[in-house]
This record gives structure tokens, C-alpha cells and sequence, in this order.
């Protein structure tokens, strides 16, 4: 099993959790919050994404141009995703 794609997909996760943190500045969890929750959403999302063959190639471990692509567009989506979802449970558990 090659690791580069997952590896990809952590990194483009924590990426996409503090765009989101960053754009959605109220449900926002900190930069380390952002990171950890988009590292976990990314590594989910893309895992998802390429299982359910959404993301080019994000799941089957080979290192061509689209299957990097999808996997850096999988991860980021799935740590935004999971940022947002996150953060507006924690927000609606504050009031």
C-alpha cells in the first residue's frame, strides 16, 4: 500500500480545515483545532470520496497528475466539510 496519496490527503485536510476555519471565522476551532479536525475530515473524505470513485483515483494509491489532484480536492473538501460540521455543533451546544 503506498502511503502518498494518504499522505497527500492529510495535508490538503488540515489546508481545507483552516480555509474554512478562515472563511467561517464562527464556527472556527483555532488554527490547531482547524488543523486536527481538517487532518481527521481530509484523511475520512478522501478515503470516502475514492471509495465511492467521486475523487479520480483519491483511493487506489497510484501517483499520476489526476489521482493527486483528486486526492488534494478530496482531503481539502473533507476537512472543510468536517470543520464546518464541527463547528456549528459546538456552537449550537454553547447556547
Amino acid at each position: 500500500m503506498d502511503l502518498a496519496p494518504l499522505l497527500i490527503q492529510l495535508v490538503s485536510g488540515a489546508v481545507g480545515g483552516n480555509a474554512a476555519g478562515g472563511l467561517l471565522k464562527n464556527l472556527s476551532l483555532g488554527t490547531i483545532g482547524n488543523s486536527i479536525v481538517g487532518i481527521l475530515g481530509g484523511g475520512l473524505g478522501g478515503q470516502l470520496l475514492g471509495m465511492l470513485g467521486i475523487a479520480s483515483g483519491a483511493g487506489d494509491g497510484s501517483m499520476e497528475v489526476g489521482n493527486i489532484v483528486g486526492s488534494i480536492a478530496s482531503g481539502g473538501v473533507g476537512g472543510g466539510a468536517l470543520l464546518a460540521i464541527i463547528g456549528a455543533v459546538r456552537k449550537a451546544m454553547a447556547k
